[in-house]
Parts: C-alpha cells; structure tokens; sequence
C-alpha cells in the first residue's frame, strides 16, 4: 500500500484530503497500515512482553475507572491447545487458531464491583443491562488499546470472537466465576509475513456530523462492493451448497450470508445463567 495514499486506499477518495503528511505521527501510520494476522512464525512472545503489553492495554479508559476488564493469559500449552481446538471446531470455527503462539482472553468483570458492594454494605442498585454492557466495553477498550500496543511492537494480532461460540466451556476451562465473562480473545505473535489490508467503508457512511443519515446507504454500499472486488476479491465464496455460486460476489453478499444462519443464540442464556440482569 502507497503511504502516501493510505487513508484513500482504504477508505475511498473522499478520505483523500485527510491523508497522513510528513511528521505524522507514527501510530497514525501504524493505524492506517494495520491489518490482522492470522499467520504466525511458531517462536512464542516472552512472556515479560506480554505482561507489559498487558500492562499497557490496562492503562486505556475505563467507565468511571470501575476497572471492568481482565486478561487471561493462556500460557499452558496443554489448556491452549484445548482451548484453540474447541474455538477450532464447528461450522463457525476458526481452523487457524489450532497453531497460535500466544493466545489471550479478553473478559467483562462486574465480579469485582458487586464485591466492593459487600465489602462497604451498600445496595448494587444497578442490577440491569448497563452492568453487562459497561463490563463488556470495558474489557473492548482494553483489547483495541493491546492491539495498538502489540503492532507498535512489531507483533501481529486477531481479535477472536468465537470465543463467544463456547461462553460455557471456555469458562469451565478458564475457571470463571459469576459475573466474569468472555468478550473476546486475541491472537498474538511474530507474524509469517505481512498482513493483508482490508478496504473499509466510505466515511460519508460511518462518521455522521450533527446527527445520522444513511439517505445514500444502497448506493454506497455497491460502490463499496464494486471498489473491494476490484482491489480485493474474495478467493472463496461462504455457503455455496445452500445458496449457489453469485457472479456479483461482493462484501454485502459475503455478509449477508454469513449471517443467515443463527450464530451464538445461547450466549444470553450464559449471560443470565452467570448471574447478570439483562433487563
């Protein structure tokens, strides 16, 4: 990718008037040029590394710093490799994670904060879904901040949500307790070559100014579509069995089969089973 045109690469040439000029920061670079990686290099970040990259996600914001996220480092290669073959199986399993080097969960903690209720004998007045969802994006905060870390170092990462396709087992395996969940893991590692860089959405569609709109929203999308099948076509087409070979193969299509099928229909059985109120 041309970095002089990084922003316009990826996301159209309405971004072309905010390109990166010289003396740009050098994570605004990183940002623009970023990529997940799903191929690692078999030699395992020391874990001096990872703790410190811990160290750093955990400095991100933090919802009225009630300090809801916590990582799980799964440094056992016995638990890794049971854990990867079980986010490895199904038809939404990621068969890449069997060879992950390092592997991190990321959780939503609201076990601490009704902890701290018991301690001082005050009433957890805010059993609802703010408590889920504050946990929850909390625990995202920290995980987008480790990836920035990790990339700064020279590391590659995946986010990984299929850790959500097993919330009980993985938990069984993690030995967590109520109110402490998976929002999602990460892979990490020295990547096997340089990561591929996704074109995104034209901004007009996802930075509103003032309030929403998506008047242009149809039109958008199949210039989009059009943009990303010229410049990175899908090699493979999802669940041909079931809806055929499309000539027009394009991100919309790609998406809307993906979600065609249920995915993940017990993770609010979970939640609430753990003990959150989603109401």
């Amino acid at each position: 990718m041309d970095d002089l045109h990084l922003l316009s690469s990826r996301f159209g040439l309405k971004a072309a008037d905010l390109e990166l000029q010289d003396g740009a920061p050098a994570v605004h670079t990183q940002l623009a040029k970023r990529g997940s990686v799903r191929k690692f290099r078999p030699d395992k970040v020391p874990d001096q590394v990872v703790r410190r990259l811990c160290a750093l996600a955990l400095c991100a914001p933090t919802k009225s710093d009630l300090q809801q996220r916590d990582i799980i480092i799964v440094g056992s290669p016995a638990l890794r490799s049971q854990i990867c073959a079980l986010l490895a199986a199904g038809r939404l399993g990621q068969k890449w994670l069997e060879d992950v080097p390092n592997l991190l969960i990321f959780c939503g903690n609201n076990r601490r904060q009704r902890r701290l209720h018991v301690l001082r004998d005050r009433e957890f007045a805010n059993d609802h879904l703010d408590a889920f969802f504050n946990a929850s994006v909390d625990a995202a905060i920290a995980l987008s901040s480790f990836v920035i870390a990790a990339e700064a170092e020279g590391l590659g990462v995946c986010p990984i949500s299929a850790v959500r396709n097993h919330p009980g087992r993985l938990g069984e395996l993690l030995k967590l307790p109520e109110h402490v969940f998976p929002v999602a893991g990460l892979a990490l590692g020295y990547p096997d070559g340089l990561p591929a860089t996704s074109l995104r959405l034209p901004l007009p569609l996802t930075v509103h100014h003032d309030t929403y709109t998506d008047d242009t929203l149809d039109t958008a999308i199949e210039d989009y579509d059009r943009r990303r099948s010229a410049d990175q076509p899908y090699p493979t087409q999802r669940y041909v069995k079931e809806f055929g070979r499309s000539e027009n193969y394009g991100w919309s299509e790609d998406k809307a089969r993906q979600y065609a099928f249920p995915e993940r229909q017990d993770f609010g059985a979970y939640v609430r089973r753990i003990g959150f109120n989603l109401d």
